[in-house]
């Protein structure tokens, strides 16, 4: 089966501590926590992706950039990438499936996004202005 955005957004919603709103081509997903993440469906794949902080936010870039490199891979399932959103560069933290992905594997990546967003954010506030 392949998913489209109704058919996660029921998906989605059967968990309790999500709110989900269908935006345009994708789905806005806000967490108990605060944490919000959009969802989109791309070719053959799911995204799940989080803002962190824009890149003006940041003290020095190369010496975050550097810690990010070093530091991700204890993060499972999730990176950290920049994305230009309006002319402004922002870190986010993403994570991608197949769009052919089981119920679980969903909502497994969801769950670890918003927990390594928490995750992310903690290991790197010192470089944050």
């Amino acid at each position: 089966m392949t998913w489209d955005l109704d058919q996660l957004k029921t998906l989605i919603s059967s968990n309790d501590d999500y709110v989900v709103t269908h935006e345009e081509n994708c789905l806005l997903i806000a967490n108990s926590d605060g944490i919000d993440a959009w969802l989109a469906i791309s070719g053959e794949q799911i995204l799940v992706e989080s803002l962190l902080f824009s890149t003006d936010e940041v003290k020095d870039t190369a010496a975050l950039n550097a810690e990010i490199l070093k530091t991700h891979m204890i993060f499972p399932l999730s990176t950290v990438g920049i994305s230009n959103i309006s002319g402004q560069d922002y870190y986010i933290a993403f994570g991608a499936l197949s769009s052919q992905s089981k119920e679980q594997s969903v909502l497994i990546e969801i769950e670890t996004l918003f927990q390594n967003v928490a995750g992310f954010l903690d290991a790197y506030q010192e470089h944050l202005k």
